[in-house]
């Protein structure tokens, strides 16, 4: 008789052998003995899904859904997300305390953060507004507000960016990140919740777009696929660790534009209304009104300044 497919690959000495590897790194960490639970990704993706629904209730929410339910639904969604999310921030603070050694958080200011959270819905909700009107007004394949809101995936990233910033803004970073990369793997789109964004943010197509962390972009403006806002130089301490929380990258101020394929690096300044074309590799700051191509990207310091409708 043949032995058992288990016993043929080894798998017993396979989880031995796991085990002492875990430990050995839970050791390594000083986590041994009961190592904190993280925050749940699967979770935090249903939270998110809940938040969009109460955010969008007619168009994320129910397809059933009749004017007369719709705030019976909101206030449900949000009942079942926000305590959900209540128990993910309960996790996180552990999860921090335990790391940093520090004492325990108690359950009320993980309620506290939740709270504050939830009171800034309104005004996500009318930012969001704004970052929906730029995206139909500056594509002229959108036929409407909700093709928009249901198909764009520009739109989905900058959802859950706008939602996990006002969470990395009351100290949950973990849960923000978390959040920001579930909105990575779907889209392609890659927003650090730590940078700032104004209102009417569109992003085009989208995919490989690259923004952040300390990336502060103003209010109307525009990017198309594969942009890089990014850190030109990644310094280190005296113990050759890297530096965490320096601004490294991009300001990019009002009513830019910034076409496919741009990579602009460092902590440099795009001045307002400038255009930077397709392809420009940018470490060095641009006026305002400047129009950047290819050809002058060798020369930017000296870029001469164009009128605002420049293309």
């Amino acid at each position: 008789m043949t032995q058992p497919l288990n016993q043929t690959l080894g798998i017993a000495g396979i989880v031995s052998e796991l085990r002492e590897v875990r430990l050995t790194s839970l050791e390594h960490r000083h986590r041994r003995n009961n190592p904190p639970k993280l925050p749940s990704r699967k979770s935090l993706q249903s939270i998110v899904d809940g938040l969009s629904a109460a955010l969008f209730p007619n168009r994320l929410g129910m397809p059933d859904l009749q004017e007369d339910g719709i705030d019976y639904f909101v206030g449900h969604t949000l009942d079942t997300a926000l305590r959900d999310l209540y128990v993910q921030v309960q996790l996180e603070l552990r999860y921090a305390s335990d790391t940093e050694h520090s004492k325990a958080p108690s359950n009320t200011t993980a309620l506290d953060k939740v709270r504050t959270f939830s009171q800034q819905l309104p005004h996500i909700r009318t930012v969001l507004d704004t970052d929906l009107n730029a995206a139909f007004e500056g594509d002229p394949a959108a036929r409407s507000l909700d093709e928009v809101l249901v198909c764009y995936p520009g739109i989905a990233a900058i959802i859950h960016y706008r939602l996990a910033h006002e969470l990395h803004k009351l100290g949950l970073p973990l849960i923000a990140r978390i959040i920001s990369e579930v909105a990575h793997s779907a889209t392609g789109i890659d927003i650090h919740p730590g940078a700032t964004i104004g209102n009417g943010f569109f992003i085009d197509h989208g995919t490989g777009v690259v923004i952040g962390e300390t990336a502060i972009i103003g209010r109307h403006v525009r990017l198309y696929q594969a942009v890089t806002l990014g850190a030109k130089r990644f310094p280190t301490n005296a113990q050759g660790h890297l530096i965490k929380g320096d601004a490294r990258h991009p300001i990019v101020e009002d009513d830019v534009v910034i076409y496919a394929g741009a990579t602009i690096l460092g902590r440099i300044t795009i001045g307002a209304h400038s255009v930077i074309g397709g392809n420009v590799w940018l470490t060095k700051s641009v006026p305002p009104n400047s129009n950047i191509t290819q050809a002058q990207t060798q020369d930017v310091a000296n870029a001469t300044p164009q009128p605002s409708n420049a293309t």
